[in-house]
């Protein structure tokens, strides 16, 4: 099956929608993160803000990893968190962590910081990101990612990331902070790589991701966005469900 999707961002018009990325750092180790985890599925679910579309994805850190170890975390989503912990001048890392287009963080159960947050993000401008020819070919995704006229980028450049994620996901959890639990999740992030950097010219790459091993059971998202190297602020956003 093949997809054809753009997004732009930007400004299409008065009744157009601004993607905007949000990120929750979150384990299942940790007992603090569950309500988090329940914001971001209704965020994504109900897509509360006008003016926005929400893009959502959970990132499982491995810092929790103990005697639950969470099947869906990752030593490199633990670095992605340090890295913005150095961008918002933060001497640490905690979960649960919401991050919103790379320019807020907060605790990410707090939903009243969360819609502020995403009122902030609506105000900037946005790269037109599209996702072309979106295919899953056995047991990987194929795609080309475009991006047009990029505006705004500083001169360190932007990286483009493109991840693969479960779009929902459910654990019954047997150990830890959160025994006796059945813990649900949604666009849990089982890759994330780097398909390329954009600076001031146009951008476009034909991409053969590899589908980690278990992932898709409940369908998957492909999510494509640019992010500038110097501030980590996103500069914009695609998204595509399969």
């Amino acid at each position: 099956m093949k997809f054809s999707v753009v997004l732009l961002l930007g400004c299409l018009g008065m009744n157009a929608q601004v993607p905007v990325l949000l990120e929750l750092f979150t384990s299942e180790g940790c007992s603090s993160c569950p309500p988090a985890d329940r914001l971001l599925e209704s965020l994504d679910k109900k897509q509360p803000i006008a003016g926005a579309d929400l893009i959502v994805l959970s990132e499982h850190v491995d810092y929790w990893d103990g005697s639950w170890k969470d099947r869906f975390s990752s030593a490199s989503l633990t670095k992605r968190q340090w890295e913005y912990a150095k961008y918002f001048g933060l001497t640490g890392v905690y979960t649960p962590q919401l991050v919103v287009d790379g320019q807020s963080e907060f605790v990410g159960s707090n939903e009243a910081e969360a819609k502020l947050a995403i009122e902030k993000a609506l105000r900037g401008q946005k790269l037109p990101v599209m996702l072309k020819d979106v295919a899953r070919n056995g047991d990987s995704v194929k795609l080309r990612v475009m991006i047009e006229k990029p505006a705004g980028i500083g001169k360190s450049g932007a990286t483009i990331y493109v991840a693969i994620a479960d779009s929902a996901a459910e654990s019954q959890v047997s150990k830890g902070e959160n025994t006796g639990r059945t813990l649900k999740h949604v666009a849990v992030v089982r890759s994330l790589s780097v398909v390329g950097s954009v600076g001031r010219g146009e951008f476009s790459k034909e991409v053969e991701l590899k589908i980690p091993a278990g992932a898709g059971g409940n369908g998957l998202r492909v999510v494509a966005f640019v992010q500038d190297r110097a501030t980590g602020r996103v500069l914009g956003i695609a998204q595509q469900r399969m």
